[in-house]
């Protein structure tokens, strides 16, 4: 291709709407335009990035024995509704677009594709000797985000594979699954990337076991925790880690003290002169179900942690059939206003003791009459310790479980692990942190949605039983800005020679110079007729536009033929480190070779 005739407009200063680095240069590089809040065109150059992550993924699929396949984007409400994931995708989350057609059905444009391989499944796999299948798709999908941003990583529609496998049995699915952890480690190295595997939440997809693959990038969505070790690694969400040892408790009774001023946990240790892990702190959170019931959650957590709203999340969706339910529509913390729809007296905020009597409820049928009370294990054995008294500008100190205040019978893991907490599997290994951007995540779904949309194959002993199901998926256009994301300097982009869009440039300095002209001219041919993926720079430009046009685009090799063809020889550059080099003309095609084979291995 020669860039006189590509559609390539790029921009010397930032976009105001970017916010990060490679939001910044797919723009200025004229990779990708802004169409509409989170809604973006891949141009010419983005596409071929894009077509190489595909190819890559594709065959790393194909080699597990995956079949490709392509599934609607427009969804029936139906099949979400037999799942049960129609009212958390569009009002819990509230991420699916919806939308009616003119015959007065409900419809859903795809964040996912559960739903519909599931019942593929269902209608055409009848028996254990089908199995097991494992059908994949690269897609466009859609999310209605909230706020979009950063581009191509948190857009309203984004091109994704997601595959589906099916089994008769939860040895199948964990070898399944073992393949996908290695063919997206495979992806990942084959495009350049540094990345991390980490223990993930399963989220609203569902399932048991399931594993992120993040890259690693400052500017990173996700914080990520592991060991030096290199054995354990997770999301925060996920993380778990034997926190700092309490303190010894400087209080020997029990005894109620005016506290002025101490609505904070920092406040109040520096008026009692003690440690924060001498503290019961005491948060309290509504949950909205989604048959409408309101469920107001005092949890009870060592003063010194802070609760992680996903593990809260989980612990209150297992118990959503208590309250004749089925799942968490919305988590908070309740605000001034959410407070007065539900309490029957002003809550004494910041002083909240672990027995907060049920009568601050006010007698409702849509709000639960009694507090859900749970404490967090961090809180369990501390003794003498300092917490609320239901009274503003008092605390009690030198309290005790099972004397002053009775210990909740639900007791959870809800404290978010944190940097310099020790690990479980090894307490002399200590957490440490990192940025990343989640690009692959995969799933042991199990059963949830076969039974759930009676999916099912007949046994060896001829029983109906549900399918087993695992899910695996990999942002294709999330990857591909991460790239730039982790690699680029202060000219432009660097993009691996995997899945940069031409592995080399040729810039010809004057275009009226005939020996120029044609020794690029026949470079431009031999390269590409090599396999050599080549473009020629023949603008009429100036040489230093051209670099600087080069180096924002982040072609990996630079040619240029200028004033060393006198010599025979012309420039070569290596994007990643801007080394040059004269080299004859004649050997330019070997040294290629040996360098982007190189690259690859």
């Amino acid at each position: 291709m020669r860039l006189s005739q590509m559609l390539l407009v790029t921009l010397r200063d930032d976009p105001a709407e970017a916010e990060i680095p490679s939001h910044k240069l797919l723009i200025r590089a004229g990779y990708i335009r802004r169409i509409g809040s989170g809604i973006y065109a891949y141009l010419p150059l983005m596409l071929r990035v894009l077509n190489k992550v595909s190819t890559i993924v594709r065959e790393e699929m194909n080699a597990t024995g995956a079949q490709e396949c392509l599934l609607p984007q427009l969804q029936p409400a139906d099949l979400w509704r037999e799942s049960g994931r129609w009212d958390t995708y569009t009002q819990a989350e509230g991420i699916m677009f919806s939308l009616i057609d003119r015959q007065n059905r409900e419809l859903g444009l795809g964040p996912t594709h559960e739903e519909v391989i599931t019942t593929v499944a269902k209608e055409m796999i009848r028996s254990y000797r089908q199995l097991p299948l494992h059908l994949y798709q690269l897609q466009t999908k859609f999310r209605d985000e909230i706020r979009p941003r950063f581009g191509l990583m948190r857009g309203r529609e984004f091109i994704m594979k997601d595959g589906y496998s099916f089994h008769a049995d939860e040895e199948s699915l964990k070898k399944t699954y073992q393949d996908m952890d290695k063919a997206y480690r495979n992806m990942l190295r084959r495009s350049g990337l540094q990345f991390r595997a980490v223990d993930a939440d399963s989220g609203a997809i569902g399932g048991s076991g399931s594993q992120e693959f993040m890259v690693l990038a400052d500017a990173g969505e996700d914080e990520i925790l592991y060991t030096e070790d290199g054995k354990y690694a997770a999301n925060l969400e996920k993380a778990v880690s034997l926190p700092v040892d309490a303190e010894t408790s400087p209080f020997d009774s029990y005894e109620k003290l005016e506290t002025p001023g101490t609505e904070t946990i920092e406040k109040l240790c520096k008026f009692l002169k003690c440690s924060p892990t001498n503290i019961v702190k005491n948060v309290l959170y509504q949950a909205v179900y989604d048959n409408g019931m309101t469920v107001l959650v005092l949890v009870n957590i060592r003063g010194d942690q802070d609760v992680n709203d996903v593990k809260l999340l989980n612990e209150l969706t297992k118990l959503a059939g208590n309250y004749g339910a089925k799942t968490v529509l919305a988590l908070t913390v309740p605000d001034v206003e959410a407070q007065k729809k539900w309490a029957a007296k002003s809550l004494p905020l910041g002083y909240i003791a672990p027995d907060l009597s049920d009568d601050y409820i006010a007698s409702s049928k849509e709000v639960s009459s009694k507090f859900l009370r749970m404490v967090d294990q961090t809180a369990v054995d501390l003794t003498n310790f300092a917490t609320g008294s239901n009274e503003s500008s008092y605390h009690v100190v030198g309290a005790n479980w099972g004397q002053e205040f009775q210990l909740p019978k639900l007791v959870v893991d809800i404290r978010k692990a944190q940097k310099g907490d020790r690990s479980i599997h090894d307490p002399n290994q200590t957490l440490e942190t990192a940025r990343g951007i989640e690009v692959g995540h995969i799933f042991q779904l199990g059963t949830k949605y076969s039974e759930a949309m009676g999916a099912t194959y007949t046994n060896e002993q001829g029983e109906e039983v549900p399918l087993v199901m695992g899910c695996y998926g990999v942002g294709v256009s999330r990857l591909a800005q991460s790239a730039v994301e982790q690699s680029y300097d202060k000219d432009g982009i660097i993009w691996p020679v995997a899945i940069a869009p031409y592995h080399v440039v040729i810039c010809i300095p004057n275009i009226k110079d005939a020996q120029q002209i044609e020794v690029a001219e026949n470079l431009y041919k031999e390269l590409n007729e090599a396999g050599i993926e080549t473009i020629l720079d023949d603008r009429d430009e100036r040489a230093g536009v051209k670099f600087k046009d080069a180096d924002l685009i982040g072609i990996p090799y630079r040619i240029v033929t200028g004033r060393s063809l006198k010599s025979g020889k012309v420039e070569l550059v290596e994007r990643a480190t801007h080394q040059s080099q004269e080299i004859l003309v004649e050997e330019v095609l070997s040294t290629l070779k040996e360098l982007i084979e190189k690259a690859l291995t």
